[in-house]
């Protein structure tokens, strides 16, 4: 020990360099804070529902495939990107936190290489039902209005023994998946794995119509709106919207007989809006095919543009009510799923395919749907926030947060950090959870 300047203050001698490191002790668990998800995840009882819905059979891996879904979701939220992430939820006492056993990665690798197409639609079944509990909850749109934006996006992998993958038109190697994401509040509605070489709209009406199906049937009885960009545009997703009495906003794209009736559409009719900084934005309307024909146009604000014009054309069609200027508005709006598809991607493990089968990395995906989604209702029903969340910024302040389990006679304590700065939301979001009461 040395004495500082000051006098009387003492430190160890070598500073850090002096601090000694022991992996011994039974008691203390990362991410102590997966209490709140486990808690959530127990009152919407997901792992008894995954146990009574997807059936393996005789595959290896067919025993307790609730828990080995679990562990697959808490490690997704606790920050894994692949199978071997999951040993980071078997150190310490982290299983007294989750409520579940914590499977090993070889046996959740089993397990996912036994999934068929069939059992990826039992999975897609289990996360249809858990959303219908969780809108039950307190998470759900009612009877108002909901916008679902649907869109694909490409998951890039890397070797030649991915099964399925493929370049597609990015030209980058990977799986194709489609996605319906809850405009209001970020969560996946309804989710789909396709190869890599798919176009953005193959399968796209069967996809429609099971997502409207489903939405229905977990309880969303108010007025469903579907916004897509130009890869979805068909007659075939049209009258699948129709069928299924939703409205559309669909971007099209610049075919000779749209591109005949924007230039058809008299110059007096373009009315300006507000549009992003240097540049100047107009929008019109004229009929396509029986349908409304919306359409923006713009180009950059300089001098030269009143010499020499250089107009990009936008358009969609549509069958919703309201103004050029508010459907135009509300049509770009459609840009917030690129947050979602962001944050189940670097916040819920989707950023890696781990296995070299198809359907392994189809049921993936769907658990790590599950897991953006069980964040999502964490934050509405817990903490009260109403609108997109950052997964990144909870597991931050609240999921890993740093555990000791003490156990005095009958009773079990799990002690967090004094003075967390997010401690009294992690409390008031416990006592909230616990709170949760279904008819199960």
């Amino acid at each position: 020990m040395v004495t500082t300047r000051g006098g009387g203050r003492k430190r160890p001698e070598g500073g850090i360099d002096a601090l000694g490191v022991a992996f011994d002790d039974d008691n203390a668990l990362a991410n102590a804070g997966l209490l709140l998800s486990a808690t959530l995840a127990g009152r919407l009882g997901l792992e008894r529902l995954v146990d009574e819905t997807v059936r393996l059979g005789r595959r290896p891996g067919a025993f307790s495939p609730g828990r080995k879904v679990m562990t697959l979701v808490h490690s997704l939220l606790a920050g894994g990107d692949s199978i071997e992430d999951a040993d980071v939820l078997r150190a310490g006492s982290s299983q007294a936190v989750l409520g579940h056993r914590v499977m090993a990665p070889s046996t959740l690798g089993t397990f996912l290489r036994s999934f068929s197409f069939g059992h990826v639609r039992q999975l897609d079944r289990v996360a249809e039902v858990a959303l219908g509990r969780a809108w039950a909850a307190g998470c759900g749109p009612g009877a108002a209005p909901m916008t679902i934006d649907l869109d694909s996006t490409i998951c890039e992998v890397h070797g030649y023994r991915k099964q399925g993958a493929a370049f597609g038109y990015t030209r980058v190697r990977g799986y194709h998946p489609m996605l319906a994401t809850r405009a209001e509040t970020g969560e996946i509605l309804h989710v789909r794995m396709r190869k890599g070489s798919a176009n953005s709209g193959r399968g796209a009406q069967r996809f429609v119509r099971e997502l409207c199906g489903r939405v229905r049937r977990a309880g969303a009885a108010g007025e469903l709106t579907i916004r897509a960009d130009a890869g979805f545009w068909s007659a075939t997703v049209i009258g699948a919207c129709r069928h299924h009495d939703v409205r559309f906003s669909i971007t099209v794209r610049q075919v000779p007989a749209v591109k005949e009736a924007i230039a058809a559409i008299p110059e007096p009719d373009w009315e300006p809006i507000d549009y992003t900084p240097g540049a100047i934005a107009q929008v019109a309307e004229t009929r396509y095919q029986g349908m409304r024909l919306l359409v923006r146009r713009s180009r950059r604000d300089e001098p030269q543009g009143e010499l020499v014009p250089d107009w990009r054309y936008h358009a969609f069609v549509s069958d919703r009510q309201g103004t050029t200027r508010a459907l135009d508005a509300d049509h770009r709006a459609h840009a917030v799923i690129e947050l979602a598809i962001r944050d189940v991607k670097e916040g819920s493990g989707l950023a890696h395919c781990p296995s070299g089968r198809f359907f392994a990395n189809s049921a993936w995906l769907v658990i790590a749907a599950l897991a953006h989604n069980l964040v999502r209702w964490l934050a509405r029903i817990g903490l009260g926030l109403v609108g997109p969340v950052v997964a990144a910024t909870l597991r931050r302040r609240l999921l890993a947060a740093p555990g000791r389990i003490t156990r005095s006679g009958r009773r079990r304590t799990l002690h967090l950090p004094r003075a967390w700065p997010w401690a009294e939301p992690f409390q008031g979001a416990l006592a909230r959870l616990r709170a949760v009461s279904l008819q199960i």
